[in-house]
């Protein structure tokens, strides 16, 4: 056949091409990311779609009720102009199956059922098909399911999104052919094939039409084709298949005379009818689009490539023997104390800035500063009037000693009221800012461990019983600060006697309030401002001692509010130095690599998670290696062709 021998010559120059796509399918480079050129057939349920394969390759397929293709199958297509018998084999679940022309029914069937169960549903895992036969085009096309809309029994009752899923998948991409296969005896626009095949290819720019049944439907068809309404941007070939008993080259005799001789469908051009020039135009269509495609993909897999072996490098050496893991653990160790030093000491930003506002000593002393805030700048008093609370301490350590002499014990009463208030304060920021550490020296540590899950929580513990000692101690210094302010009223400050001096310059002004009647009740006093102190009146026998504790106390507050300030800042940086630059490496070195090698042992087991993306990029690297070899060995040939 003239057609047949234009294919042959047309496969003499691509069969490079092919082979080199249909290796990188068999290598699942897809698996990848990387889409390669596919012709992919489609079609409504009953459609012909089988027998246009059948057509195209010269043998059987399975038929029956329902749906026949449940498995997108894979048919390489290899004409051998030598061969004396036909050569055929199933690829499928990394197993090769010999079969024959009059087994292929069976196997297919066999391998179906393996794949997608023995019922009627459909799975996406393929199945490929090689046919090496004399006469057959250099194709390779894929077959998926006929799409139904109602399930028959035994079929799932969601057939219909399954099926769509699986076409859609193989039709979205750019590089894809869609080869959609329409029957003569419907109306073109209403076919779910063609509506599927619109979503992804809406201008029709990689969509080839191939009608089937011509023969029972010729009314009408030549304007079918040639008005095209629903956009076949690559066109239309009008097809006979195979009827009953007759033999291919029956059929393609019979397919010759009809287009030829036909009333009607004579009058469609020639290059728009017969199998073999399908055959041809799906090979020259495969090689333009492979040829299109190609550079791309080598663009694909050098990107991919090198991504995988960056990914692959950056991940931890595989530790063979304890001394590498030791080795590995204190570089760790020594990374960590690093980090925290730049940034809980020094306060600078580095690889591992914490992302919750400030930044380590940053955040610590917003943390200190807001408790200097909060504790009262001024002596806290009760809503009695002015200088009553003091009266009243007063009344109750009167003793026989002389006129206005300031009894010590009524100042301390008063004292461990006012220091009492506030007691919890320091507490409270201790706890804060132990709590901020161990959450930053967590996240900073899981970062650095990352690769090392198997010794992750043993390390968070080792932190965690770190934090919770020091932090106990650091209550423990808080509950002695306190309970000092407690035991005795003492300082060295000068700016005590002075403020107290310059409150007491106002005594005589109270003096005068208190005694003189028809003075004005109302007194302004620094630091209290305008007061009422006409109640006082009542117990003038006490009220300048009154005057006089108030006074001290005010004065004396700012000492006490200085050194609970510096005292706990001074501690906590204190702490957290000495934890940062010997504490926790200890710590850590103790339950990691003591007397056991805890954390040594676990760092020899690789976690599961590792184990399974090293192998995984292993094998990704190895996959596109081979992938780039394959490509790039079709390139060189096609540039000494072309240079020939």
């Amino acid at each position: 056949m003239a057609g047949n021998a234009l294919v042959r010559s047309y496969n003499d120059n691509i069969r490079p091409l092919l082979d080199a796509v249909d290796r990188l399918r068999h290598l699942k480079v897809t698996d990848e990311g990387i889409q390669i050129p596919t012709i992919v057939v489609v079609g409504d349920q009953s459609s012909g779609k089988s027998s246009v394969l059948e057509s195209l390759a010269g043998i059987s397929l399975p038929r029956g009720q329902g749906i026949c293709t449940r498995v997108p199958l894979v048919m390489r297509l290899q004409g051998d102009p030598d061969a004396t018998e036909p050569l055929l084999h199933l690829e499928y679940r990394s197993k090769t199956v010999e079969t024959t022309e009059a087994g292929i029914t069976e196997a297919i069937n066999e391998a179906t059922d393996e794949i997608a169960g023995a019922g009627k549903g459909i799975s996406d895992a393929p199945i490929t098909l090689v046919v090496k036969k004399k006469g057959v085009p250099d194709l390779t096309l894929v077959d998926l399911p006929g799409i139904t809309r109602v399930p028959v029994h035994g079929q799932p009752e969601d057939i219909y999104e399954q099926i769509s899923h699986t076409i859609m998948g193989y039709i979205a991409p750019k590089e894809s052919i869609i080869l959609n296969v329409l029957s003569a005896t419907v109306d073109f626009p209403t076919c779910e094939s063609i509506r599927m095949s619109q979503k992804v290819d809406p201008l029709g720019e990689r969509t080839l039409a191939v009608v089937t049944k011509s023969d029972k439907a010729p009314e009408g068809l030549l304007e079918k084709v040639t008005v095209d309404d629903i956009r076949i941007g690559l066109g239309y070939v009008c097809v006979r298949n195979r009827v009953g008993d007759e033999t291919y080259e029956q059929a393609r005799d019979e397919e010759k005379q009809l287009f030829n001789l036909h009333p009607l469908l004579s009058q469609i051009d020639k290059s728009m009818t017969g199998i073999p020039v399908l055959a041809h135009r799906l090979t020259q269509i495969q090689a333009s689009i492979i040829a299109k495609c190609l550079p791309d993909i080598v663009k694909k897999i050098d990107e991919k490539l090198h991504r995988s072996m960056s990914d692959l490098n950056g991940m931890p050496q595989k530790l063979s023997n304890s001394a590498d893991a030791l080795k590995a653990i204190l570089h760790i160790f020594k990374v960590l104390s690093e980090s925290l030093e730049m940034s809980l000491i020094k306060g600078e930003y580095g690889e591992f800035p914490d992302e919750q506002s400030l930044h380590g000593a940053a955040r610590i002393y917003e943390m200190l500063s807001t408790y200097s805030s909060e504790l009262p700048s001024n002596c806290p008093t009760t809503d009695d009037p002015f200088l009553m609370e003091e009266v009243r301490v007063l009344e109750e350590a009167k003793g026989i000693w002389l006129p206005n002499f300031l009894p010590r014990s009524a100042f301390c009463v008063l004292l461990k009221r006012k220091v009492g208030t506030i007691s919890q304060k320091p507490h409270e920021v201790i706890n804060a800012v132990w709590a901020y550490v161990e959450n930053l020296t967590i996240q900073i540590m899981l970062r650095l461990l990352q690769n090392y899950p198997q010794i992750q929580s043993l390390s968070q513990r080792v932190v965690h019983n770190l934090i919770t000692k020091l932090s106990a101690k650091s209550c423990e210094f808080v509950k002695n600060m306190i309970e000092m302010e407690l035991c005795s009223d003492y300082t060295s400050n000068p700016d005590y006697m002075k403020r107290w001096t310059e409150f007491m310059e106002k005594q005589g002004h109270f003096r005068e309030a208190i005694e003189d009647h028809s003075k004005p009740t109302k007194v302004t006093l620094e630091p209290f401002g305008e007061v009422e102190v006409g109640h006082l009146r009542a117990h003038a026998d006490v009220a300048e001692q009154a005057f006089d504790i108030r006074m001290r106390l005010t004065a004396y507050w700012k000492s006490i509010v200085l050194r609970l300030v510096d005292g706990v800042a001074l501690h906590i940086l204190h702490s957290i130095k000495n934890m940062v630059e010997s504490q926790l490496e200890v710590e850590l070195i103790n339950e990691l690599v003591g007397p056991e090698m805890a954390g040594v042992d676990r760092m020899l087991e690789e976690s599961p998670a590792t184990a399974t993306k090293r192998d995984r990029l292993k094998k990704s690297v190895e996959l596109l290696r081979q992938s780039k070899g394959i490509v790039a060995n079709v390139m060189d040939r096609i540039v000494v062709e072309g240079g020939k």
